[in-house]
């Protein structure tokens, strides 16, 4: 345990669960979209869906979206700043199967209509833990560097893309693979706790069988 986890985050609003996770969530996604925002599909669950207005885990969130940080005090407004912006917010509440309590699922799109689809949970102190990326298991916590690889199941890809991270001179503290099937889509997440030369990330998007890859850094 470490300082952050005993007096928690520097935060707007009343819940570090509720308001600092939320908006840590929101800023994921966004991130891994890696385009502007048209549309944003909000699902909350389970305690945030009953609370999310009264805890402003919804200004959380869209400000999130809207790349703040937890500390932002833009996210007071962060509603009406969407829409000043065009973007679409949809708010929902339903049940997500074998969720933690205070759990979202956000589907954003951009202009261009790619999308993305994430779900995340708000576990305590700010912390977050992402569970989903389209419809795929993955873990992470954003509390290190992150390297998401959306790639091709194939032989030798793996070797590839940590041989890159190597040469960046970044020490690797996780490393996940979860894929759809043989051959299929694969997402590969590499946390890392030293620094990571962003340049290399264009040359990762280059690697044959690679879709999509972008580097996390949440505050």
């Amino acid at each position: 345990m470490n300082v952050f986890d005993i007096v928690g985050p520097i935060m707007i609003g009343p819940s570090s669960s509720h308001t600092a996770g939320a908006a840590r969530i929101g800023k994921t996604a966004a991130l891994l979209l890696d385009a502007p925002v048209k549309k944003a599909d909000i699902l909350f669950h389970g305690s945030f869906a009953k609370t999310y207005k009264g805890h402003g885990t919804d200004k959380a969130i869209v400000g999130g979206i809207l790349k703040m940080d937890p500390w932002d005090p833009g996210i007071r407004t962060s509603l009406e700043t969407a829409e000043e912006q065009g973007i679409s917010v949809t708010i929902r509440t339903g049940t997500i199967e074998d969720a933690h309590p205070n759990t979202v699922l956000i589907t954003l799109t951009s202009p261009e209509d790619s999308s993305i689809s994430v779900q995340g949970s708000s576990v305590g102190g700010g912390n977050i833990i992402i569970t989903r990326v389209n419809d795929m298991e993955v873990y992470f916590t954003g509390q290190n560097t992150t390297l998401i690889v959306m790639h091709q199941d194939v032989p030798g890809i793996i070797a590839h893309v940590t041989g890159l991270v190597a040469a960046g001179h970044a020490n690797i503290c996780n490393i996940r693979l979860n894929r759809q099937e043989k051959g299929g889509l694969a997402i590969m997440t590499i946390e890392m706790d030293s620094g990571f030369d962003q340049s290399l990330v264009s040359r990762i998007r280059t690697l044959p069988h690679v879709y999509h890859t972008i580097l996390l850094k949440l505050s």
